[in-house]
């Protein structure tokens, strides 16, 4: 007599579907195969925009970033295939949102509070939103400190003029060359949302929490250099990264940041909402509802 199979879990089964069908993970990601081994030799030779904030501790050569990538993300190990596309192991990703959902389970537990960033302000803010509610209405607090913060940001085109604000409870950037900002309050409607892999936002936010003799929060939910930049001043951090962006991936390696998900990150803000749906469920949080 056959034994019984195990019994599928749907929701994992569903999201593992839809991972593949709008290309977030599995064989055929939108970062090609040369974009993402370019950004590992970037971050071995310290690159500051590859790094993200990061001070590694160890040696990354390209070749141990490449390896530590397909462990952890599931890209091709074999640093002799510089063309066509790449690969996230979809396993991985849902891997990752589990460990993820264990953590947000132990931040809502403490009621502890929260602060979140991205550097993907059209991309993943929705995504964030989902989870920073979601923990605000099982009691944590929500930080949005620092709004309306001038800073100038170095990029490798020269630096420009931004300005920290918020899009709901997530932290952003915006520029200051189409806008403008008046007694420390940002003139909205104006400002481009920007794009930034600079950990310079979530120093800034955590230096005026410290200045104002606030504790550091609970938890950073982030990207880019939120991930990478929280981390390093040992505050945890859990977010989203590509597989073009090793500097999250290291950080975790590290015990800097503690969880990191292996998924496409360019991808139209809907694709997300299942993301932060299973997360949510996984963690015993009800889903935020607008």
């Amino acid at each position: 007599m056959n034994p019984r199979p195990a019994p599928v879990d749907s929701a994992r089964a569903a999201l593992r579907a839809h991972l593949l069908h709008r290309r977030l993970a599995g064989g055929n990601i939108p970062t090609s195969r040369q974009k993402n081994l370019r950004s590992y030799r970037l971050f071995g030779q310290g690159d500051p925009t590859a790094l993200m904030g990061l001070a590694p501790q160890g040696r990354w050569g390209p070749g141990a970033v490449l390896a530590l990538m397909a462990e952890r993300c599931g890209v091709d190990p074999d640093f002799g295939r510089g063309q066509g596309p790449d690969t996230i192991d979809p396993d991985l990703t849902l891997d990752a949102l589990d460990r993820m959902a264990a953590l947000l389970r132990s931040v809502a537990r403490r009621r502890a509070t929260v602060l979140a960033g991205t550097g993907h302000p059209t991309r993943l803010t929705e995504f964030h939103t989902s989870i920073a509610r979601a923990l605000e209405a099982a009691g944590c607090t929500l930080l949005t400190p620092a709004r309306g913060t001038r800073f100038r940001e170095p990029t490798p085109e020269g630096e420009r003029s931004c300005v920290l604000d918020y899009r709901g409870p997530v932290a952003v950037v915006r520029g200051l060359d189409g806008g403008s900002a008046r007694g420390g309050r940002l003139d909205r409607g104006r400002g481009e949302l920007l794009h930034t892999h600079s950990a310079q936002p979530v120093r800034l936010v955590l230096d005026r929490l410290a200045g104002t003799g606030h504790p550091l929060p609970g938890l950073v939910l982030g990207d880019h250099g939120w991930l990478c930049g929280a981390g390093r001043l040992g505050v945890p951090a859990a977010g989203i990264a590509d597989s073009n962006d090793p500097a999250p991936f290291v950080a975790e390696a590290e015990r800097e940041v503690a969880v990191v998900v292996p998924v496409d990150d360019g991808s139209p803000p809907e694709c997300y909402r299942p993301l932060s749906d299973y997360v949510l469920q996984q963690a015993d949080l009800a889903p935020y509802k607008e």
